[in-house]
């Protein structure tokens, strides 16, 4: 996956991010290439971003890694660590010290995407890389999405392996929780899980508070231990 060119413009961005650097990463070597999951591989809860940042997992080579102040991974991390899923409440970078425990972190697309949008076309050739990755979680009870990207591909994943969705599909929302009939793998299938992605854009403007992001965690833990 690390060695994948499959987007252009994917590739000519995390690329040039990583040659042209930001002011004070000037010192950094970035990592500026697809960005894998990392996390706990016998993890109950499994985390859908939507892509890697570009001066934070495209620099550190880490998913929600080394963001600015305020940043995703800074929120995420510090919920993370209060719901018991981590070891330390920050993120800096890939030798840092941070442990998941019973937590896995992905996303959507693995190549930090211009503004934050990566297209249909992108996803799609992603997506494949998420399929193997659930395909090797083999005790995942519950996916976090973080965002309505994730959410879409969240159900797309589950699809993917024989899930049968509702018709209309189940909408986003956060906080929202659905359960599916059916098995994935001779399991049954997972438990998603909505919250809106901790993003500056969302933070800041007060529409993600970090108690709504805490409940959101406090209740994957709760789904995780749930049954047998």
């Amino acid at each position: 996956m690390v060695v994948c060119r499959r987007c252009p413009r994917l590739v000519a961005y995390r690329e040039r991010v990583a040659r042209e650097k930001k002011r004070e990463f000037q010192d950094w070597v970035y990592w500026g290439k697809p960005v894998p999951g990392f996390g706990d591989p016998q993890a109950r809860v499994l985390l859908v971003g939507l892509a890697p940042a570009a001066h934070g997992a495209n620099r550190t080579g880490r998913m929600f890694t080394g963001d600015l102040p305020n940043g995703a991974s800074v929120w995420l991390v510090r919920a993370l660590y209060q719901a018991g899923f981590a070891n330390q409440p920050t993120s800096l970078h890939r030798d840092d010290g941070l442990r998941l425990r019973d937590a896995y972190v992905t996303a959507a697309v693995r190549c930090a995407p211009p503004q934050n949008q990566p297209t249909p076309e992108e996803l799609g050739r992603c997506f494949p890389f998420l399929v193997r990755e659930f395909a090797l979680l083999p005790r995942v009870r519950v996916v976090v999405a973080l965002g309505a990207v994730a959410f879409a591909t969240v159900l797309r994943l589950l699809a993917s392996f024989g899930v049968e969705l509702p018709r209309p599909k189940p909408r986003f929302a956060h906080g929202a929780l659905y359960r599916f009939p059916g098995q994935v793998q001779g399991r049954p299938a997972p438990a998603v899980l909505c919250t809106y992605h901790p993003s500056r854009q969302n933070t800041q403007t007060g529409r993600l508070t970090a108690r709504m992001l805490d409940s959101v965690f406090r209740r994957a833990r709760q789904l995780a231990e749930e049954g047998p």
